[in-house]
């Protein structure tokens, strides 16, 4: 089965789905949906689909799948309009930024038996699998404690900022969907804390850029995660993961895979500075999954529901951060 796509949005992500899908010898892309016109046209000369309004797409007999690029205040909606036009959908997280919000869309998701994936793509990364398979393979025991870096070389611009939701729903959130991941388990209780240390413009817009959270579960699992906006020597994403029995370790990507020593000392090349060259293979290999998925009739891999657990924690560290108190999740949840 070819699955027939249209992508809503042409923006820096919406390029990326779209060259995923394109690659992918078992999709097609049809349409795709964006407001402004240079973008649009752009979008429609590389990939050859057609260019149509977002309620055309969802009455379009040609189109069986839909992945949703546009900004997070229109999530919800167009996934409860797509589940309702019964199309399969992906979407960019967070599907919004209310967890009330959230479980109304996915409540609708149900009612119409529709299917959704939300784009947690570092799962699909082949280091970070292939560390949660010497976690199943039972090489290092029972996980016990996890540690998460993830640092950008720079903070987005502040129009994105003031849009974002803020670091912990934005940028930590997919770090939360890795823990949740790799623990095995869910998250009893949130610990974090922040601070504003790369650029006081990012505080005058009510956001942190710096931020370590504690997730422990309730049989005392831990993850540690560190996040900054500012990494001046690349985009840092690590991962390690220590068990009973021993650990597991997945390293930051460079450029090459090299090591050049001379008198001067060792030197390595520079790490890749940028998410889209970072997680190439992973946006490639999370397309491929859903239209695995859409094709079997069979569940996706990242579900709403790991969309709304990711952003209750996100919620409940917000909460902690500016508390300074420890919070546990059924209050956290009860309170957003």
């Amino acid at each position: 089965m070819t699955v027939r796509f249209a992508i809503l949005g042409a923006g820096r992500i919406g390029q990326v789905h779209a060259r995923a899908v394109t690659s992918n010898p078992d999709a097609r892309l049809v349409a795709m949906a964006e407001p402004f016109a240079e973008a649009a046209e752009k979008m429609r000369a590389r990939y050859g689909c057609e260019i149509r309004e977002i309620d055309e797409i969802a009455g379009s007999d040609d189109v069986d799948a839909v992945v949703i690029c546009t900004p997070t205040d229109t999530h919800a909606d167009l996934i409860e309009q797509f589940a309702k036009a019964g199309k399969a959908v992906f979407c960019e997280k967070p599907v919004d930024l209310s967890v009330p919000r959230v479980r109304e869309a996915l409540a609708t998701v149900e009612a119409e038996g529709g299917t959704l994936m939300v784009g947690f793509n570092r799962r699909f990364d082949p280091d970070f699998a292939a560390l949660k398979a010497a976690i199943d393979a039972g090489r290092i025991g029972e996980v016990e404690m996890i540690s998460i870096t993830s640092r950008d070389p720079g903070a987005p611009p502040a129009s994105y900022i003031k849009v974002s939701g803020g670091i912990f729903r934005d940028m930590t959130i997919h770090d939360f969907d890795v823990a949740r991941w790799l623990l095995g388990e869910e998250v009893e209780t949130v610990q974090a804390s922040a601070s504003v240390l790369t650029d006081p413009e990012i505080g005058k817009l009510g956001d942190f850029d710096s931020v370590n959270v504690i997730l422990t579960t309730a049989s005392g699992k831990q993850c540690t995660i560190s996040n900054s906006r500012r990494a001046t020597y690349g985009y840092d994403q690590r991962i390690e993961v220590l068990g009973s029995k021993g650990m597991v370790q997945a390293r930051n990507t460079a450029e090459a895979n090299i090591v050049v020593a001379g008198a001067e000392g060792f030197a390595e090349p520079p790490l890749l500075n940028f998410f889209m060259t970072r997680y190439t293979e992973a946006y490639a290999a999370e397309i491929a999954a859903f239209i695995a998925a859409v094709s079997e009739g069979a569940p996706t891999p990242t579900t709403g529901l790991d969309g709304l657990r990711a952003l209750e924690l996100a919620e409940a560290a917000l909460q902690s951060a500016r508390s300074g108190q420890a919070v546990r999740l059924g209050a956290s949840a009860a309170a957003a």
